[in-house]
């Protein structure tokens, strides 16, 4: 929406007291969002400047919450669209505070608003070359320039990857792309987003936190992408993350269920499809206890050194917390160090630990719980196994099979999907799909959860409408309720709901190589 356009909107929605019951709901609920959001920015703007007076500030925010009071169709719609009017403003004062915009811009921006409402005479816009030429997505940009949207065009929507094209990682990262391309090339058949084709652009991003910034400044500053989905690793995540959140950059479930990226509340630009390391690991953990009957001094952790293990371990502990009435007891923890299969001190521990232990929850890449599985096989062949979804099944499935069958019996795999060997009409339609695309790649667990995170993204896109930008995005996919994917339970947002799910499903591995479904309700 130009500059001109917005101003327009505001001024007939300020002057409209009959508007809470024009048109449809959806219609005047999406108006009123827009005027939260914009004109938030605008007042938040101006109220770090000092040049702007607090009177000429206090007057306009006091005509634009009696709107929204006006016109909000309940309480609880009232409540969201001045919660969405605060935190635009807190995003106005930010992007002054930090730079990205100028009190000259920000009281030109303010003058404008005022004029279209009635207040302070008007001036002459603002020239564009008179911006900040280092920021791309300036919070009150709308207002200034109608210029084009980063990694929109007319043809296309660009949307960046930072995966692994190296390294222990490397085949989960393959396998997420794989899901996501899929996708995107399934809606491109389709006609694309109104008209748009979707694009994924990939940028290497090593199992190393200190080089994951460079993968993100490749996507964002030379890609120039509007957002970025399924970044790979937890480190090289948390890494990342404050790259896009300075920029204001869409940072879209990414592959990790490290608890440091599920905050609360949610910081603005993160959601999460795939449930936490903790959901899986609790999940493992009630599985064992409740139907295995064990005893918690009877599980031990095998976790990696680093934020991926730590994570998992957490959601150990407070599961069994929650069992035992916040008296769960110590149990063992074995580790080793990330980017290695170095498992000797873990085995020596397990060996060395008094009192038998009957079951390990694993929080370990492939190559790790391959190599710790085939160490402490013959200390008890009923020791029962368990990891979380980032080990990529299969390929944990494929290193026990080379091994040796007995390798494999009763070792059991959470997962955030459903079995992509599952008879849903959406996991068909996965399977059709990527045979079609990437002919001779197997269903993957992986695969598909890149594959429905993307459909996810798709449908926000398309609802999002065609004058599609960063925030308008950010807002449609909190609105999004009880999406049905086709997993056979919903997926949903909203401001303060940034986890789309908490589903988590398990599979058992046989002496054949095969994984069978495995209820850990």
């Amino acid at each position: 929406m130009s500059c001109r356009v917005v101003l327009v909107v505001i001024a007939m929605v300020m002057a409209a007291p009959g508007i809470a019951g024009a048109g449809s709901r959806n219609d005047r609920t999406d108006l009123m969002r827009e005027l939260a959001r914009r004109v938030g920015q605008v007042v938040g703007a101006a109220s770090a400047c000092r040049d702007v007076a607090a009177p000429r500030i206090e007057a306009i925010s006091d005509k634009v919450t009696a709107v929204i009071r006006h016109a909000g169709a309940d309480d609880r719609e009232i409540a969201a669209l001045l919660e969405m009017l605060d935190r635009s403003v807190a995003d106005g004062r930010l992007a002054v505070a930090s730079r990205q915009l100028d009190c000259a811009t920000a009281d030109h921006a303010f003058m404008d608003l005022e004029s279209s409402v009635g207040g302070a005479p008007a001036r002459a816009p603002v020239p564009v070359a008179a911006a900040p030429r280092n920021v791309q997505v300036a919070a009150v940009a709308p207002f200034v320039t109608a210029g084009p949207v980063r990694g929109v065009s007319e043809q296309e929507i660009r949307f960046g990857m930072a995966m692994p094209l190296s390294g222990p990682v490397r085949e989960a990262g393959r396998q997420l792309r794989l899901g996501v391309e899929t996708a995107f090339e399934l809606a491109n058949d389709r006609g694309g987003v109104h008209g748009r084709r979707l694009r994924l652009v990939v940028a290497d991003a090593p199992a190393e936190p200190m080089r994951a910034p460079d993968a993100m400044k490749e996507l964002y500053e030379n890609a120039q992408v509007l957002g970025v989905v399924g970044n790979v690793g937890t480190d090289t995540t948390v890494a990342s993350l404050p790259y896009a959140l300075e920029r204001r950059m869409l940072f879209f479930a990414p592959f990790t269920g490290a608890a440091l990226i599920r905050q609360a509340p949610p910081d603005r630009y993160v959601f999460n499809f795939r449930p936490g390391y903790g959901d899986e690991t609790a999940a493992a953990v009630r599985y064992l206890v409740k139907d295995r009957k064990l005893r918690p001094a009877e599980v031990a952790v095998f976790a990696q050194q680093d934020s991926f293990g730590d994570a998992g371990v957490a959601g150990i502990d407070k599961a069994l917390r929650a069992i035992h009435g916040g008296a769960a007891g110590g149990f063992l923890r074995l580790g080793y160090k990330r980017n290695t299969g170095d498992v000797r001190d873990a085995v020596d521990q397990l060996r060395a630990h008094r009192g038998p232990i009957k079951a390990v929850i694993m929080v370990a890449t492939c190559r790790a719980a391959a190599k710790f599985i085939q160490m402490t096989r013959d200390l008890d062949p009923n020791l029962i196994y368990t990891n979380v979804s980032a080990v990529d099944a299969d390929a944990l499935a494929g290193e026990l099979m080379l091994l040796g069958p007995r390798y494999a019996a009763d070792v059991i795999v959470t997962q955030v999907v459903p079995a992509p060997t599952g008879r849903g009409a959406a996991i068909r339609e996965y399977r059709s799909a990527l045979e079609r695309y990437f002919p001779g790649e197997a269903p993957d667990a992986v695969s598909l959860e890149g594959y429905v995170a993307a459909s996810i993204l798709v449908e926000a896109v398309r609802r999002a409408g065609p004058q599609l930008d960063t925030e308008k995005l950010v807002d449609t996919i909190e609105s999004m309720r009880d999406l049905d994917v086709g997993l056979g339970t919903p997926v949903g947002f909203s401001p303060t709901e940034h986890q789309g799910s908490h589903k988590v499903w398990g599979e058992r591995l046989d002496e054949t190589g095969r994984y069978q479904a495995l209820d850990l309700e």
